[in-house]
C-alpha cells in the first residue's frame, strides 16, 4: 500500500464517478481558492496508475501550492483504448464540476501528462472542449507524450530507434497491446504497412517529415517510400487512426477550442517529433504554445528513479508555467 504520509501534504483517496483517485492539498493556509492540476501517469496505459504519479503529484503540490489529483484509470490488456482514456476524461470532468469542494477555482484547472499520460491530458482535453456543462481546462502540460499512430518513420523515430529507455520496437508493442490488449507482432507497423496509401494521403497534411524543421534531420534519417500495405494488419489497427488515440488527428474546429498549452520535447527520443507537429497544429489555430526542447534529453529523463544531472533546472520551466496559470 503506498503511504499517505507527508509532513506538507494533506493525502486522501477518492472515488470521482466509479474512477479511484488520490487528491493532495498542500497544508499550507491558502489566500483564497486553490489551483488544481489532473495528472494523468505515464505507463502506457499497461503498467502504473496511483504509484507512477505519487511523486510527481507530491512534488507539483508543493512546488506550485496547488491541489493536485492522481487518476488510477483502468490497464490494459484488460481494458484495452478507449476504456483507460475514457476514465481519465471522467474523472477530471468530475473534478471540474466539483473543484470548489476542494478549495479549487473551477477556471484554474490545468491537465498534466508525461508520455502516454500526455496523450491522455491531450485526449481529455479535446473531448471536454465541446462540453457546455463544465468549466474549461484552463492549460495542458504535454510532457514528451505521442500524438500520432500514422507513420513511425519520422526523422526521430529513425534516429532514436534503439536509444534507452524507450526503443521504438518497445513503444510500438506497448502502444498495439493498448490499442487491441493482445500481444502483437509490429515489424509490419514499424514500417507503416499498416495504413494503405489512401489513409496516409489523408493525414499527410498533418503527419509528414516536411513538417519537421530541417535541424531535426539530420544524422540518421533517411526519408522513406511508404511501404506495400497488409490488409491483415490494417483490420487489426484500423483504431490507430481515431483521434481518441492518435489526437494529432483531430480537426481544427476542435483544435481551435484547446486552451494554451506547454510541449516538453528531447532531442533522443522517439516521440519527439510528434510534439513538434502538434505544436504546429496547435500555433496553425492560434492555441498559445510553450515550448521547451531539452537538447541533451531523453525519453523518460523525468523518472524519478534516474538521476539526470540537469532535470530540476528543466521541471523548473514546467512548474514556473503551472505558477502563471
Amino acid at each position: 500500500m503506498l503511504s499517505k504520509r507527508s509532513s506538507t501534504l494533506t493525502i486522501k483517496d477518492f472515488v470521482f464517478d466509479g474512477v479511484p483517485v488520490r487528491v493532495y492539498w498542500p497544508k499550507t493556509t491558502p489566500s483564497g481558492m486553490r489551483r488544481g492540476v489532473v495528472v494523468i501517469p505515464a505507463g502506457g496505459a499497461i503498467v502504473g496508475n496511483i504509484w507512477m504519479g505519487d511523486s510527481l503529484c507530491r512534488y507539483i503540490s508543493q512546488e506550485t501550492d496547488s491541489v493536485t489529483v492522481n487518476i488510477a484509470f483502468r490497464l490494459a490488456p484488460e481494458h484495452p483504448f478507449p476504456i483507460p482514456v475514457m476514465d481519465c476524461c471522467t474523472a477530471t470532468a468530475h473534478f471540474l464540476k466539483n473543484a470548489a469542494e476542494f478549495g479549487v477555482d473551477p477556471n484554474r484547472i490545468a491537465l498534466y501528462g508525461e508520455c502516454s499520460g500526455g496523450t491522455f491530458a491531450t485526449v481529455v482535453c479535446q473531448q471536454l472542449a465541446a462540453r457546455t456543462d463544465l468549466p474549461k481546462p484552463c492549460a495542458q502540460v504535454l510532457i514528451y507524450p505521442y500524438f500520432q499512430a500514422v507513420d513511425f518513420n519520422l526523422p526521430s523515430y529513425q534516429q532514436n530507434q534503439r536509444v534507452p529507455i524507450l526503443f521504438k520496437k518497445r513503444a510500438l508493442k506497448m502502444g498495439m497491446m493498448y490499442l487491441t490488449g493482445k500481444k502483437f507482432n509490429v515489424e509490419g507497423v514499424m514500417r507503416n504497412a499498416h495504413l494503405p496509401k489512401h489513409v496516409w494521403m489523408k493525414y499527410k497534411k498533418w503527419v509528414s517529415p516536411d513538417l519537421i524543421p530541417e535541424k531535426f534531420k539530420g544524422q540518421g534519417y533517411v526519408p522513406m517510400e511508404w511501404p506495400q500495405f497488409i490488409p491483415e494488419l490494417y483490420e487489426q489497427c484500423k483504431e490507430s487512426t481515431n483521434p481518441m488515440f492518435s489526437p494529432l488527428l483531430a480537426e481544427d474546429d476542435m483544435i481551435r477550442q484547446l486552451p494554451k498549452t506547454f510541449i516538453l520535447t528531447c532531442e533522443y527520443d522517439v516521440f519527439r517529433d510528434d510534439g513538434l507537429l502538434y505544436k504546429k497544429r496547435l500555433e496553425d489555430n492560434g492555441v498559445p504554445v510553450t515550448w521547451y526542447h531539452v537538447e541533451d534529453g531523453f525519453h523518460g529523463f523525468h523518472n524519478p528513479f534516474l538521476e539526470f544531472p540537469t532535470l530540476q533546472i528543466h521541471f523548473r520551466r514546467v512548474t514556473d508555467f503551472i505558477n502563471r496559470i
